[in-house]
């Protein structure tokens, strides 16, 4: 017990930059605190002491603000950030690693008993601040949920979620969805800019309109080249098109790239 208590602190140490010491993480982080009360929800939970578990959950609920239903399954080093109003339905599953942030809803969309109503996280997922995974798939290994993403079907490991309903954004060519690897780091808040699916539609936009424009610009050159009527070496389209006038560094500034 010992041990894995240690293992969670460490995982806040090496996630967190604002957490300074073992016993600020101890006393300080609520997430902390509802992963311990978990296990204990849990294990009454699993030896049929149903309402107990439910009761212990309820008290950590109003403790903390994270509700996790003591039938959930939660993995080794999980990490909930914050934490306030992050809530984990009774048939999710969390695998080692992952990260929540606050205001992440795992719930389930299904109203039959018994059934796998909601979903399961792969080994180190990262979930950010607002997101929601709805439904009883699989969100793969070292996935990213981008903020405020509603998710409603399966994220392939690796890859990127976001969105209203969420875009899925695969992997880059290359890359391991294997987060453990050393030289893989940690991304707070699972997306960077470079994951907006939207921009990156609008910068290959940009690219192939400013390559379109050097190419005209090319074409007329040649043609004043070639032509020997002077009438057309002065045409007014020739002189407007032989210049690039395509803002292009502009236009991705815009954007954001």
């Amino acid at each position: 017990m010992f041990a894995r208590l240690r293992s969670d602190i460490q995982c806040i140490l090496d996630r967190d930059p604002a957490a300074r010491s073992a016993w600020e993480v101890l006393t300080c982080y609520p997430g902390l605190h509802a992963i311990v009360m978990h296990r204990w929800g849990h294990w009454c939970w699993t030896h049929g002491l149903k309402w107990l578990g439910r009761f212990i959950s309820h008290i950590s609920r109003w403790l903390t603000g994270i509700e996790i239903h003591p039938g959930a399954k939660i993995g080794q080093r999980v990490f909930i950030d914050h934490g306030m109003g992050v809530v984990i339905g009774e048939t999710a599953e969390v695998g080692d690693g992952c990260t929540i942030y606050h205001g992440v809803t795992l719930g389930g969309t299904s109203l039959y008993k018994g059934t796998k109503r909601h979903p399961t996280l792969g080994k180190d997922v990262v979930v950010s601040a607002g997101a929601k995974v709805l439904g009883g798939f699989e969100v793969g290994d070292g996935a990213k949920i981008g903020s405020n993403a509603v998710v409603i079907k399966p994220v392939p490991a690796g890859a990127t979620a976001v969105g209203i309903p969420a875009r899925i954004i695969p992997s880059k060519e290359g890359q391991s969805a294997d987060v453990t690897a050393p030289e893989r780091k940690f991304t707070a808040y699972g997306i960077t800019q470079e994951d907006d699916p939207l921009s990156q539609a609008l910068r290959g936009l940009i690219d192939n309109a400013s390559g379109h424009e050097h190419q005209i610009a090319l074409l007329w050159q040649a043609i004043e080249k070639l032509s020997a009527s002077k009438a057309a070496a002065d045409c007014v389209p020739c002189d407007a098109a032989r210049e690039e006038q395509f803002e292009k560094d502009k236009l991705n500034q815009l954007i954001g790239k």
